[in-house]
């Protein structure tokens, strides 16, 4: 069941985990506060139910106590990244702020990162290049989890990808997708609720169609827009990949596999300076034009509400003001990792901020 909880608590209350678990606290404060932003996005399948395989792989080594990258080369808009398993949000962060900085020299930015993990939602990285008046492009690749369009065996991941364009509206104009119907957090997240999972989701192992998000985990993801999701997601693996030097393919290992094998996926960031190529007020203004004519559009019968791409999530998190929402259950988990901690079960700050949801 769904539950609200003041953010701020729950971010001091993840990242003390963390902290206890051996990282350094302010990369914890980082880390919690992705997790929790993602839960005010309404982006749950990547907010604070992650937080017990990103201890795990850190308890078991799989993920390192490094709080930076560590340079492989430099060359003109290029950078290589060796991200040497730390928390892959910390790596990104540090990875797009290095790609603007290029960018505001050069005109572009382009950093690729190998030997990464999980970073969250791409969206972050993308949106931070647009707040510089660049276009922000941040990506990153899974295991394979889809067939080709008729195949029967994994041969991509659901690689997600993120665009942002600078614009003077306060919602930010974003593209944050993932190359499968549905992310494979959504799946564990149905699981995990015991709710079935419509059939264009995934399938079984065998091919056929399924409503099970366990079968579906076992499984196989389907490709969103089926050969144009499948095509996106392969050129994404291979770009990730192949300009990092880094794992693509089967080489990138289960997120949920062997906590002690690092995951070993490659990230890829770019950043394009608006104003080496017009004025980046007026770029800016634009486009929030375009996104404000396109709300204000023709609804077909039965439509309230015209979004742009991104605006969805920003309106979840303006209307959950200081809040966050985030099912009992996960919530009750996380107190079991606090216990196992040593740290008080549901300590927060404040005394336990939460309510059930009507």
């Amino acid at each position: 069941m769904p539950v609200s909880v003041e953010a701020a608590a729950l971010r001091d209350y993840v990242a003390d985990m963390f902290v206890a678990a051996g990282l350094d606290s302010d990369a914890a404060g980082t880390v919690a506060e992705s997790l929790v932003d993602s839960d005010q996005l309404g982006l749950n399948s990547h907010g604070v139910m992650l937080a017990d395989m990103y201890l795990k792989r850190l308890q078991a080594g799989s993920v390192s106590l490094h709080t930076k990258p560590e340079l492989v080369s430099e060359q003109g808009v290029s950078v290589v990244l060796d991200g040497r398993n730390a928390f892959g949000v910390l790596v990104a962060d540090y990875a797009m702020d290095m790609a603007i900085a290029k960018a505001k020299e050069m005109g572009s930015g382009i950093v690729a990162v190998r030997h990464a993990f999980h970073f969250g939602a791409a969206r972050r990285f993308a949106v931070a290049a647009a707040r510089a008046d660049c276009v922000g492009i941040a990506m990153c690749n899974t295991r394979p989890l889809m067939p080709a369009p008729g195949g029967a065996e994994r041969v991509v991941g659901n690689n997600p990808i993120a665009i942002a364009i600078p614009t003077d509206d306060s919602v930010p104009l974003v593209l944050d997708m993932a190359t499968s119907e549905a992310a494979m957090g959504k799946i564990r997240m149905a699981a995990k609720r015991g709710e079935a999972i419509p059939h264009t989701w995934a399938v079984q192992a065998d091919g056929s169609p399924t409503t099970d998000p366990t079968a579906a985990i076992a499984g196989m993801l389907l490709p969103s827009a089926g050969p144009k999701g499948y095509g996106l997601a392969l050129m994404i693996d291979l770009m990730c990949g192949l300009l990092s030097g880094g794992a693509f393919g089967v080489g990138v290992q289960p997120l949920y596999g062997d906590m002690e094998q690092p995951y070993d996926c490659a990230h890829l960031f770019i950043a394009i300076n608006v104003a080496h190529f017009t004025d980046p007020a007026t770029a800016r203004a634009q486009a929030e034009a375009v996104a404000r004519s396109i709300r204000a559009g023709a609804r077909a019968p039965g439509v309230e509400r015209l979004y742009t791409p991104g605006e969805p999530e920003w309106l979840k998190r303006a209307g959950a003001a200081d809040t966050v929402t985030v099912d009992d259950a996960v919530l009750d988990h996380l107190a079991e990792l606090a216990g196992s901690l040593g740290l008080e079960p549901m300590r927060v700050n404040t005394p336990r901020p939460i309510t059930k949801e009507t």
